[in-house]
């Protein structure tokens, strides 16, 4: 799955359009890398998010495969920091 489709379907990032600005100025990270939105995910990698006033750490714990309910999305990633 694509990094910007998880951002969104986890509720990590609201919406996709924001998800893939977000990619494209290289405030997201997977693995320690510098990410646009096209990087294709798997379990297991670590997602670190830089927001304006906070930083998001995350595993990824599943992938969907189609979109998930709200009480859903917290089971598709564990907070780290």
């Amino acid at each position: 799955m694509r990094l910007d489709k998880f951002l969104k379907v986890s509720r990590l990032i609201k919406r996709r359009t924001v998800a893939n600005e977000v990619s494209d100025t290289g405030r997201v990270f997977v693995n320690g890398n510098s990410a646009k939105a096209g990087k294709q995910l798997k379990e297991g990698d670590e997602i670190k998010i830089e927001y304006a006033n906070r930083t998001v750490h995350v595993r990824v714990l599943k992938i969907p495969t189609t979109n998930v309910s709200v009480q859903q999305a917290p089971e598709l990633y564990e907070i780290i920091e």
